[in-house]
């Protein structure tokens, strides 16, 4: 993962992964992208509303400004939780 995205970046990987979210895990890929891209956020003091400005689905509309609280939700729990498929990649190479 590369470590310095734009929020351009941030935003199109956003509406990557929400798109391609089963049906009814909308939210979960909000939170999910939120904890993978934290650090990057953090450190580039990008906000939720913004990145959110920078999304664009498929229908050539933004992500509703409503998941602003679910990425910062993501953001806050990133630092206690470790994804499932950074452990796997970690097991996988020891």
């Amino acid at each position: 993962m590369k470590n310095n995205m734009t929020i351009n970046e941030l935003g199109k990987k956003l509406s990557e992964m929400y798109e391609n979210a089963l049906e009814g895990d909308k939210v979960a890929m909000v939170h999910l992208f939120s904890i993978r891209y934290a650090k990057i956020i953090r450190e580039n003091h990008y906000v939720a509303n913004d990145i959110l400005k920078h999304t664009e689905l498929k229908n050539g509309e933004k992500i509703s400004d409503k998941y602003y609280a679910e990425i910062n939700k993501g953001i806050n729990i990133a630092k206690y939780v470790i994804e499932k498929k950074s452990i796997l990649d970690f097991i996988k190479l020891h």
